[in-house]
């Protein structure tokens, strides 16, 4: 009365904790530690890079990890930068850029957050412009001081 069907038997993984995995495995392409690419890399997708990028890397609506042991390169342009391995170049990050304890990077960042974790090396300059949006408003100006012949009579 209360056994298992045996043509339905169950997971020995939940299928909660399986869409999870199958899910954390399709958000990303990884390129392995003996993969080597020169030229400009560009996508539709996450990028985790273990093996070694000279060039440029171009992701702008998706996220670029480099591994601990990747070696990039490359200035790169993305929404969100982790860096646990090696990049010599500029870093340009939408969202933020994360430089672990094991990372470490050459370079110029600019994002509007940027964490360093204890531990990380960097050698650059850090821009974390806020964005358009309020650089470009107009700020109302004093007025200037009159400074016509008549205005100084006046004093």
């Amino acid at each position: 009365m209360f056994e298992k069907r045996k043509d339905n038997p169950e997971p020995e993984v939940s299928s909660s904790n399986l869409s999870n995995q199958t899910a954390a495995s399709r958000s990303a392409a990884v390129l392995g530690e003996t993969i080597k690419i020169k030229g400009t890399v560009t996508g539709d997708e996450n990028l985790i890079v273990e093996g070694t990028i000279e060039g440029n890397v171009e992701l702008p609506k998706n996220d670029l990890t480099v591994g601990t042991s990747g070696k990039v390169t490359a200035d790169i342009s993305a929404n969100t930068v982790r860096v646990d391995g090696q990049v010599v170049g500029d870093i340009n990050g939408t969202e933020k850029v994360i430089i672990s304890r094991s990372g470490k990077v050459q370079g110029n960042i600019k994002a509007p957050r940027v964490t360093l974790e204890d531990g990380a090396k960097f050698k650059g300059s850090i821009d974390m412009d806020p964005g358009e949006e309020t650089v470009n408003k107009p700020v109302a100006a004093a007025p200037a001081p009159d400074s016509s012949p008549a205005a100084k009579q006046a004093c």
